[in-house]
C-alpha cells in the first residue's frame, strides 16, 4: 500500500543538501563542491552528489523516502502500463520529472525524484481529474522511463523550433564561409545534432546509423551489438543535419555524390569520445554512419575479457612468448581490437619497444609507438611493417592482415624473433589455418610462425535486473549440446525485460573464445594440408574448448542464453 505523502503537512523545508550534512550522509564539503558543480553544469543537487560519487541513488532515495514519508520503488524494475502514459501530458512529464506507475479507482500514483516540490500534487490533480499519490525513484530512472514512453527523445515541438540541447565541445576546427555551413550553425540544427550525440554517448552506444526514406529520416542506436530504433524525423532535416555532422568531421558539405570518412573528437557527457563518420549517398539522400569510442573508458584488462581459468592459462602462455605470431579472428564488431590492446597493455614495459599499425589507432597506449595507416598516400598495413622491421621491435601489432604481400611480412617477422600480433576475418580457430594456406603462405612457414589463435565472439549478458528463470526443456538442451546428464541440472535464465535494459533482456555484453594452441600433432596437420575440420578435430582433443562450449558455460553460469549463444556460433 502507497503511504499518503506527508508533503501536503510540511509547510517548510530544510534544503536537501542541509538535511544529507545533518544526517551525516555527506560532508559539508562535499555539499560545497557539489552547489559549485551544480552551478557549472546545472542539474538538480541529487544529480551532481550521485555523479560526483558523494552518495549513491539508494542511498538518496531510500533517505527522502525515510524523511517524507513516501514509499520507494525500483523503476526500472517495473513495466509501466502504457493506457496510464496518456493521462499525463509530455511537458508535464517533463516538467516535473513524474511518471505514473498504477491507477486506483480515482486515485493515480506517479513516481517522482522531487518531494520538496510543493506545487506537484495540486497541479496534477487539476491536470488529471485524479487524487495524485506520489511514491520515490532514482531520477536517472525517471528521465529514462519519459524517454522510452513518450517516444522518441526529441519531441515534435523540437523537431519544429529544437529546444536547448546538452553542451557539447568541439575539438576539431570548423570551416568558414559557405553559406550551407551557415545554414547548419544557426541553433536549431546544431542544438539537434547535439542532442543525437548526447543520447548516444548517455546510452552507451556503439554505432549511429542515420537512414533517410521517402518521408523521413530514420536514427537508429546500435546498443550491445543490436539496432534498435531511437527515433524518426521529416526528411526536411536530413540535408542540414548531415551537413552539420559533414562539418564536425572536416568533410566537403559540398560533395553529396561520392562517399566520405573523417573523424570528431568531442568532450561531452564528462567523457572524450571519438567519432569516426561515414557518408554514402542512397536513393533518397546520404546515409551517414558514426561509431563512437570513449576513450576515457581505457583499455581492458586481460582478466577484465571474460576468459575462463583454462583459457586465461593458454592466454598468458601464447602471449609470453619471445616470438612468434599471435592470430585473433572474428567477424567484425566482436572485440578483437579490444583483446589486441589488452595484450599490449599487459606486454608494456619499458623493456621492450613495441610498434603498432592501425586503421584507426581507436586508443592512445603510453609507451607505445602508434602509427595511424594511411592508404591514400601509401601507408598501407605491409608498407608499415616494412618500415618497422628496420625499427629495432620486440613486439609488433598489425590491425589487420588483408592481403599476402601484409601476412608475408608479419610471417617472416615473427620468424626472425619478433613477437607479432594480428587480425583476420575468420570463422574459428582452426579454419583460420586453411585460410592462411589459401592465401599462398606455405604449411612449413605458418606451423613455424603461428604459435596461437584466438577465434572469439561477443553474446549480450542477461540483465541483472530482471533476470529470471525458465523452464527448457531437455530435448532443447542436448540439441544445443549440453549432456543428457547436464540438462537435469542445468539452470537456464533470461531476462523479462525492464526500464533498465530498455525491455530488451539484456544489458552488457561478455566474449566467448576459442584459444588454438599449436602443438607437435597440430603442427604435422598442418604441414599435411589437413582440412579445418580435422584440425578442429584435433584440437578439441587436446583440450580446446569450442565457441560453441565456451558458449555453453556462459549459459550455465547464468551470464547470458541460448538464443543468444546459437545466434553467434
Amino acid at each position: 500500500m502507497y503511504l499518503t505523502p506527508k508533503t501536503k503537512q510540511l509547510p517548510i523545508y530544510q534544503r536537501l543538501g542541509e538535511r544529507l550534512v545533518k544526517a551525516d550522509i555527506i560532508t559539508p564539503a562535499q555539499l560545497e563542491k557539489a552547489l559549485e558543480e551544480q552551478k557549472i553544469s546545472g542539474g538538480r543537487l541529487g544529480y551532481n552528489l550521485i555523479r560526483l560519487g558523494y552518495i549513491d541513488e539508494d542511498t538518496l532515495v531510500s533517505f527522502l523516502a525515510k524523511e517524507f514519508g513516501l514509499d520507494s520503488i525500483k523503476l526500472r524494475q517495473i513495466n509501466v502500463d502504457k493506457s496510464l502514459i496518456s493521462l499525463i501530458p509530455q511537458q508535464v512529464s517533463e516538467r516535473y520529472q513524474v511518471i505514473p506507475i498504477s491507477k486506483e479507482q480515482n486515485k493515480l500514483i506517479l513516481a517522482t525524484s522531487e518531494p520538496l516540490n510543493i506545487f506537484i500534487l495540486n497541479d496534477l490533480e487539476f491536470i488529471t481529474g485524479y487524487r495524485i499519490e506520489l511514491v520515490l525513484a532514482e531520477e536517472l530512472a525517471i528521465r529514462e522511463t519519459i524517454d522510452k514512453y513518450y517516444g522518441p527523445p526529441i519531441p515534435p515541438k523540437i523537431l519544429e523550433e529544437l529546444r536547448e540541447g546538452t553542451p557539447i565541445e568541439i575539438r576539431k576546427k570548423e570551416k568558414e564561409e559557405l553559406d550551407l555551413e551557415k545554414l547548419v550553425e544557426e541553433a536549431p540544427v546544431v542544438k539537434l545534432a547535439n542532442h543525437i550525440l548526447v543520447s548516444a554517448i548517455k546510452k552507451e552506444v556503439s554505432d549511429i546509423h542515420l537512414e533517410p526514406y521517402r518521408d523521413q529520416v530514420r536514427i537508429r542506436y546500435r546498443i550491445d551489438g543490436t539496432l534498435q530504433n531511437f527515433m524518426d524525423m521529416p526528411i526536411r532535416l536530413e540535408p542540414s543535419l548531415t551537413a552539420r555532422l559533414k562539418i564536425m568531421a572536416g568533410l566537403d558539405i559540398a560533395e553529396k555524390r561520392r562517399p566520405q570518412d573523417g573523424r570528431i573528437e568531442i568532450k561531452a557527457c564528462k567523457k572524450d569520445v571519438d567519432i569516426r563518420v561515414s557518408t554514402v549517398p542512397t536513393l533518397y539522400g546520404e546515409k551517414t554512419v558514426l561509431r563512437l569510442l570513449d576513450k576515457s573508458s581505457g583499455v581492458k584488462s586481460i582478466d577484465k575479457l571474460g576468459l575462463s581459468k583454462g583459457e586465461l592459462d593458454k592466454f598468458l602462455w601464447a602471449i609470453q612468448r619471445p616470438y612468434g605470431m599471435i592470430l585473433v579472428t572474428g567477424p567484425t564488431g566482436s572485440g578483437k581490437t579490444t583483446t589486441l590492446y589488452a595484450i599490449l597493455n599487459k606486454l608494456n614495459s619499458k623493456e621492450v619497444n613495441i610498434l603498432t599499425a592501425e586503421d584507426p589507432v581507436e586508443y592512445t597506449l603510453e609507451g607505445i609507438n602508434q602509427v595511424q595507416v594511411n592508404e591514400k598516400i601509401g601507408l598501407t598495413f605491409s608498407s608499415t611493417l616494412r618500415s618497422f622491421l628496420r625499427q629495432d621491435p620486440d613486439i609488433i601489432m598489425v590491425g589487420e592482415i588483408r592481403d599476402i604481400e601484409t601476412a608475408d611480412i608479419a610471417i617472416k617477422a615473427a620468424l626472425t624473433g619478433h613477437l607479432v600480433l594480428s587480425t583476420l576475418h575468420t570463422n574459428d580457430a582452426p579454419s583460420t589455418i586453411t585460410r592462411l594456406l589459401d592465401m599462398d603462405i606455405e604449411p612449413f612457414l605458418i606451423s613455424s610462425s603461428v604459435i596461437a589463435i584466438i577465434a572469439q565472439r561477443l553474446v549480450r549478458v542477461i540483465c541483472p535486473h530482471c533476470k529470471q528463470k525458465i523452464v527448457v526443456e531437455p530435448e532443447l538442451l542436448t540439441k544445443v549440446g549440453f549432456s543428457p546428464k547436464e540438462t537435469n541440472t542445468i539452470k537456464v535464465y533470461q531476462g523479462k525485460g525492464c526500464g533498465f535494459c530498455n525491455d530488451t533482456g539484456y544489458k552488457g555484453r561478455v566474449a566467448l573464445f576459442e584459444i588454438l594452441t599449436i602443438s607437435d600433432d597440430i603442427i604435422n596437420l598442418i604441414l599435411a594440408r589437413a582440412s579445418a575440420e580435422k584440425i578442429r578435430e584435433q584440437a578439441v582433443s587436446e583440450g580446446m574448448k569450442t565457441l560453441r562450449a565456451s558458449g555453453l558455460e556462459k549459459i550455465k553460469m547464468g551470464i547470458t542464453t541460448i538464443e543468444e549463444v546459437l545466434r553467434v556460433t
